[in-house]
């Protein structure tokens, strides 16, 4: 590649999944459905949350900021790729881009910190029972959602850094419908070698760290949960970690394979189908796994509806 052919690009396209017209409406149907059941969900799981006093503990006080951080996070991507369907304009400038990666790993990340600090929650209910109330007050609930702002916040800021290092060379085509990094690194008609390494081990670091403590809590939560003699104590321990555990692995397992689908064929559009899974299926996800298997949630809902039924 020539030197001159190399600069910093000031826009990209947006390649998507089809550039087929018939299946335009296709997609444009099924994503904004997609995306009017994420938004509708996780407000409703945040309008309950906040309405109802007997919700107002550090479990569901996470969950909300859950749902709220799955609210932005499905925002960054998701509109972007109705107007480019509808319009047929798949052109995003290199600002906008970054602001777009800036977001999208800012929430993702949060998304990871949020879900760690309610496995500690539930390693302090069920571990130190006794020490709950004191352990878990609402001081140091708030201060564990601003610490997970603040790392998720470096996090973007670092990955927006590496980014904007890097140069392309003119007509850059992302084989995907937002403006994903590892895509990004691997476009670069610079040698991003170093970079690419960096990011990994960035993505690595800030992802590692919250699943090993999340392994950890819930190693100690299972074993403090096999000594309970009872069978009815033990069904009602684990029913409390049910909701969370299956929105962990849901979040991890759909992060995890879209992360080996990049590094097994980062070229492809698969890798766009692929992000479809943790970008919009699990936030769409997750208020109906905290509303089917959550009692709790439940008869708050029902309370809203009775009120509002008779206001």
């Amino acid at each position: 590649m020539e030197p001159q052919n190399i600069t910093h690009a000031s826009e990209f396209l947006l390649l998507g999944f089809s550039d087929d017209p018939e299946f335009q409406p296709l997609l444009f149907g099924m994503f904004l459905s997609m995306y009017l059941v994420t938004m509708i969900g996780n407000m409703v799981i945040i309008l309950v949350i906040s309405s109802d006093n007997h919700l107002h503990t550090p479990m569901y006080f996470f969950l909300s900021n859950l749902s709220l951080a799955d609210v932005v996070f499905t925002s960054t991507t998701v509109p972007k790729m109705l107007n480019d369907i509808q319009t047929h304009h798949k052109i995003i400038s290199d600002v906008n881009c970054l602001i777009q990666l800036s977001f999208f790993i800012l929430f993702g990340c949060m998304d990871s910190l949020l879900l760690t600090a309610m496995a500690y929650d539930r390693y302090v209910a069920i571990c130190h029972p006794l020490h709950y109330p004191v352990t878990m007050s609402s001081r140091l609930c708030g201060l564990l959602v601003l610490l997970s702002f603040f790392i998720s916040f470096l996090d973007s800021q670092l990955h927006c850094l590496m980014v904007s290092q890097l140069k392309f060379c003119t007509d850059v085509e992302i084989p995907s419908f937002f403006c994903d990094p590892t895509q990004l690194f691997i476009l670069a008609c610079s040698d991003s070698s170093t970079s690419t390494i960096l990011l990994y081990c960035i993505g690595a670091f800030f992802g590692g760290v919250p699943v090993s403590w999340i392994m950890f809590s819930y190693t100690r939560i299972v074993s403090s949960i096999l000594r309970v003699p009872s069978s009815g104590g033990k069904y009602k321990a684990f029913s409390t970690c049910g909701s969370h555990l299956s929105a962990i692995c849901l979040f991890y397992g759909t992060s995890l394979g879209v992360y080996f689908s990049s590094v097994l064929s980062p070229s492809l559009r698969s890798g766009a189908v692929a992000s479809v899974t943790y970008t919009i299926f699990t936030p769409m996800l997750n208020p109906f796994i905290y509303s089917l298997r959550n009692r709790d949630i439940k008869r708050a809902l029902q309370r809203l509806l009775s009120k509002t039924i008779c206001f």
